[in-house]
């Protein structure tokens, strides 16, 4: 398979993961989910009571939607641009339907009191802000210096936290390398390993490629279901190291761990495209994304602008 196709299906698992996440999205309860969907394969609607009550099966969480924002920027700016993002991003909310975070809230805050767009980003830890970098990934996987920096500063636009902006990194350098044909758990055994990177990162890692022999739920569980960087990096490792060969399954065991699956979700679906590309992905999911023709164009128009 092409490095093409993968790169392709690195943003394209990233956003099916998020539809796939909709529905049960941010219920922390696992029996609830299974109660109510049942076993979570395909896209579903959400169901009330719900962080989502205006979205509809196909449609993304509001993490997807500022990836999808991110993406078009792209390809409109030809390259990561801080300030025409910054200004598509506060625009999706002007009259926005879904749901606002508190990362997204408090940058809005900041935005209207004048602050800067470099400046205004809040203090959230939650992972969401650097899951959102498949289109990154993407359109500078040939540039490392460039797509780590322009990941780092993405993601400190809304979530100007260590933690989140040190994830981003990590998380661009992970897709890169396993678009380039390293497995994914090797390559998360080398960073374990790697001394420039934090010791927290480093110990969260370890202990999510140490936890790929147990069932998923258990593992979430463990490291805990909600969107702090905390608990969400370490699962995520856990989920790629554990599900590299058969992510579909790994994509549908993260929406029935409950919590923040979408940003989980997100991260854990770019790296599985990367490697696996359209094989990270169920057949039925890529189709029922209401915005796969126009992420297709945006992907095709990005290529068209990348220079040779």
């Amino acid at each position: 398979m092409s490095e093409a196709i993968r790169a392709r299906f690195l943003v394209i698992a990233s956003f099916a993961a998020d539809a796939l996440a909709l529905g049960a999205h941010w219920i922390y309860d696992p029996e609830r989910i299974r109660r109510e969907f049942g076993r979570i394969e395909d896209l579903v609607d959400p169901r009330p009571p719900t962080y989502h009550p205006h979205r509809r099966r196909g449609e993304f969480t509001h993490y997807g939607d500022q990836a999808l924002v991110l993406l078009r920027s792209l390809a409109e700016q030809g390259g990561f641009a801080e300030e025409p993002f910054s200004r598509s991003w506060r625009a999706l909310f002007r009259n926005y339907t879904g749901y606002l975070d508190g990362a997204t809230r408090k940058t809005l805050e900041n935005l209207a009191a004048g602050k800067p767009p470099a400046a205004a980003g809040s203090d959230s830890e939650d992972l969401g802000g650097a899951a959102r970098i498949a289109p990154l990934v993407f359109a500078l996987r040939d540039r490392p210096g460039e797509l780590l920096s322009a990941a780092r500063r993405q993601t400190a636009l809304t979530h100007n936290h260590p933690q989140a902006v040190a994830a981003a990194g990590l998380l661009a350098r992970l897709g890169r390398e396993a678009l380039g044909g390293t497995r994914p758990s090797e390559a998360l055994a080398r960073m374990a390993e790697d001394p420039e990177i934090e010791p927290v990162f480093r110990r969260w890692i370890r202990e999510g490629l140490a936890s790929a022999s147990q069932e998923t739920l258990p593992a979430v569980l463990g490291f805990g279901q909600d969107c702090r960087v905390a608990s969400a990096f370490p699962a995520t490792v856990h989920l790629i190291a554990r599900w590299e060969e058969d992510p579909v399954r790994g994509l549908i065991e993260n929406v029935m761990a409950g919590g923040d699956s979408a940003a989980r979700g997100l991260a854990a679906g770019m790296v599985f495209g990367a490697w696996k590309g359209p094989e990270a992905v169920d057949g039925r999911w890529v189709p029922g994304m209401k915005a796969e023709p126009e992420i297709r164009e945006l992907l095709e128009a990005i290529e068209r602008g990348r220079p040779r």
